[in-house]
């Protein structure tokens, strides 16, 4: 036989799925490797393909096909070979040979004019094999899908969305053209396949009336459902909150035919979205608990392990069992961080419910504790390599890992400090912002290695790094030329901006005080709010409320900070409806204090408690002093105020409130500021509360900000303490 139609058998056989020529195929291969050197690049690419839907991605032969496209990948000129032979080959290859292939594929797209989506897919499948985000290439198949909007259908549909997933991307406008598509055929989908990849791509993004009728559909085909559905419906369900109990319960009936089909990652993840979903199954959480205690008994791989005992926690009454607290003993020194969180969190509220219930297995708990905490700084002090580190960082959050390692990780990233890259400047800024530690090191390291590599960060990649610093309220050294630099570089490059990112990209610059005029100008006019209003609809609610909070804060600093834009203050709805919905801000700290500033100041009528200001911040206590510091009546000199739900709310800067106070007279915002208020590490207040105390100054305030530290302090233990802590920042007096 010829070389190629060697390959052409194999290909057509593989296709056929028939199983009685399993050994045909394996003739074939081996064949097919013996001719290796001789195969064209078309054949080699489909040869590649039939070994890795084979599930043979990981063989020697594997190896050697990626050897001989390393060797001719500068002759590759189809975008279609090559996109066939990433996937293939994306397990076997170095990190440089995987940046060449990358480079290679840019180079083939910006050749071609037209490429069919197939080709943009596989790019994508390349990227989540190799778990990397490269925006440049994600945007670039986004364009690709977008040009063929009219040739995808929902299992293309449902594909891309998964990958978008997998890669940390969202793409409001594909979001749009998706809906649109899927919301006109979804009457064609009627299967259990097609319509579980319905409910997973519409179901985010659908209205009240289609999404009814997406659950109404769902449970009317429960029955018909395979385990994979069954767990696309669930997972679907817990990323848009649906608590619908009629559709939860035909889901919990039909699992138990699945259950046993499930491994162990699958049932880690199912248990979840069960507990999150409020589930109150208990026989179905009973057979889940067995089989998750088998998997626990024969599991030798510390991620799943890890993964097993910190869902066992969250199952209703479950109480730790002696095999649990020796499985994790046992695995401690093989896990990684985010296994050791994974078990802690476990272990740390099994120590709590025990405690409470007078149960012996909390002295187990308590002493495992003590060995995965010493894991955890044997693990940092040992680490040698940030980007090794900074990846196992990446789903490490929680209060374990705040209390216990926290500030050995920071000192382990500053030890590490000159192996702060282009390539992980943006992770580590991720896991800044997470922790929220302000780290003078770190952070004037970021901001150089950005400055020298700006050309080479894509603009979205940027704004992550901006919102640190933003969100830190911290100045690097080469501060006006950190935040130029990036500045410059973004209006530069708008066009890779989403309409809502730019909303978020503008509300980062103005926490920071800088307000280009580009940026201003392009988000505050009617076609792109139109556009933007259009976007929001298919925007996850979380991301949907705030980009909506963002937008409304730029207005504000917008309208404060630069009046000669002539920016008009449109948020007044926006706010009321925002403020009628939140919960009541009159707790038990804002009463105490309110009857000490009442004796004080002479009188309940002196200061009010929970005050919207103009442009509406809230602050805690307001209070007038005249000209010698002596306080007014808000009723003796007739000072207006609107009620709202017990919140004093004045409309706009031109109220009469403002122009009634004698000369000299002073308005006083009294404002506690929580831990949430400061960096992690550093008694430093970060972007939000500064500009807050900034605003207020520019409505006319004199702000005096109460940080938690000083008034829990053992120095204000008694109550007069407190009163001339209180009235010193009151009057002035140093």
């Amino acid at each position: 036989m010829e070389d190629e139609a060697i390959v052409d058998t194999l290909y057509s056989i593989l296709r056929l799925n028939v199983e009685d020529h399993d050994s045909l195929a394996e003739v074939l291969v081996t064949e097919a490797w013996k001719r290796l050197e001789r195969l064209n690049l078309p054949a080699l690419s489909k040869f590649a393909l039939c070994l890795y839907k084979k599930h043979g991605h990981c063989s020697p032969v594997i190896g050697k096909i990626a050897h001989i496209v390393d060797m001719k990948l500068d002759s590759i000129e189809d975008i279609k070979i090559l996109s066939v032979l990433m996937i293939s080959i994306s397990d076997v290859i170095s990190e440089s040979f995987r940046d060449r292939l990358l480079q290679k594929t840019e180079q083939l797209l910006e050749e071609k004019d037209e490429v069919h989506f197939n080709y943009a897919k596989r790019i994508l499948q390349f990227l989540q094999n190799v778990k990397l985000r490269h925006h440049p290439l994600v945007d670039k198949c986004n364009k690709i899908f977008l040009k063929s909007a009219s040739h995808l259908d929902i299992h293309s549909i449902s594909l891309i969305f998964g990958l978008y997933e997998q890669l940390g991307f969202d793409n409001a406008e594909f979001r749009l053209v998706a809906k649109q598509l899927l919301s006109e055929t979804m009457d064609d989908y009627y299967d259990p396949e097609t319509f579980a990849k319905l409910f997973f791509t519409l179901g985010p993004m659908a209205g009240s009336k289609v999404r009814n009728r997406l659950l109404e559909t769902a449970a009317c085909m429960a029955e018909e459902f395979s385990s994979h559905q069954v767990l696309v419906i669930l997972k679907t369900m817990h990323k848009i909150k649906c608590r619908n109990s009629h559709l939860l319960k035909k889901m919990a009936s039909v699992l138990h035919k699945h259950l046993d089909s499930y491994n162990v990652l699958q049932l880690v993840k199912l248990t979840q979205y069960l507990v999150m979903l409020g589930c109150h199954n208990l026989e179905l959480f009973a057979k889940l608990k067995m089989l998750l205690i088998g998997f626990l008994k024969s599991s030798v791989i510390p991620a799943d392990t890890a993964a097993v005992i910190r869902v066992l926690a969250i199952l209703p009454s479950f109480q730790v069992e002696e095999i649990v607290i020796n499985k994790a003993a046992a695995v401690l020194p093989q896990c990684r961080l985010h296994h050791l969180n994974c078990i802690a969190t476990a272990l740390v509220k099994w120590n709590h419910y025990d405690r409470l219930h007078w149960q012996t297995s909390s002295e187990l708990c308590v002493k495992l504790l003590q060995k995965l905490n010493d894991c955890g700084f044997q693990r940092l002090q040992k680490a040698n390599n940030l980007n090794l580190l900074l990846e196992e960082l990446t789903h490490v959050n929680g209060e374990w890992f705040e209390e216990v390692l926290s500030e050995e990780t920071m000192a382990t990233c500053q030890r590490l400090i000159d192996q702060i890259t282009l390539a992980n400047v943006l992770q580590l800024s991720f896991f800044l912002i997470k922790t929220s530690y302000c780290c003078p090191l770190l952070l004037d390291r970021v901001a150089s290695v950005t400055v020298e590599n700006i050309d080479k960060i894509h603009p979205f990649e940027i704004y992550f790094i901006l919102f640190l610093f933003s969100a830190l309220n911290y100045d690097p050294p080469v501060n006006e030329e950190f935040f130029e630099t990036c500045i410059q570089h973004l209006i530069s490059n708008l066009s890779c901006f989403e309409t809502h990112h730019l909303v978020l990209l503008g509300h980062v610059l103005a926490v920071a005080g800088y307000f280009p005029p580009v940026l201003i100008m392009r988000i505050f006019n009617i076609s792109f709010l139109s556009k933007l209003d259009a976007q929001l609809e298919v925007l996850p609610d979380t991301l949907k409320q705030r980009v909506c909070s963002r937008l409304m804060k730029l207005n504000r600093a917008v309208c404060l900070e630069c009046p000669e834009f002539h920016i008009p203050w449109f948020h007044e709805r926006y706010c009321q409806h925002v403020f009628r919905n939140s919960s009541s801000r009159i707790n038990p700290l804002r009463q105490h204090v309110h009857r000490m500033l009442t004796e004080i100041l002479g009188g309940s009528h002196y200061a009010r408690i929970s005050v919207l200001t103009p442009y509406y911040y809230e602050i805690d206590f307001e209070c007038i002093l005249d000209e010698n510091k002596k306080p007014l009546s808000y009723m003796a000199e007739n000072i207006p105020s609107n009620g709202m739900e017990g919140i004093h709310l004045r409309h706009d800067m031109k109220d009469e409130g403002r122009k009634a106070l004698p000369p000299g007279a002073q308005r006083i915002a009294l404002e506690f500021l929580d831990s949430k208020a400061f960096s992690k590490n550093l008694r430093h207040l970060k972007g939000e509360s500064a500009v807050k105390k900034r605003h207020l100054e520019m409505l006319g305030y004199r702000v005096v900000q109460i940080p938690h530290f000083e008034w829990n302090s053992m120095v204000l233990s008694t109550k007069g303490e407190q009163l001339e802590y209180l009235r010193k920042h009151l009057y002035g007096i140093q």
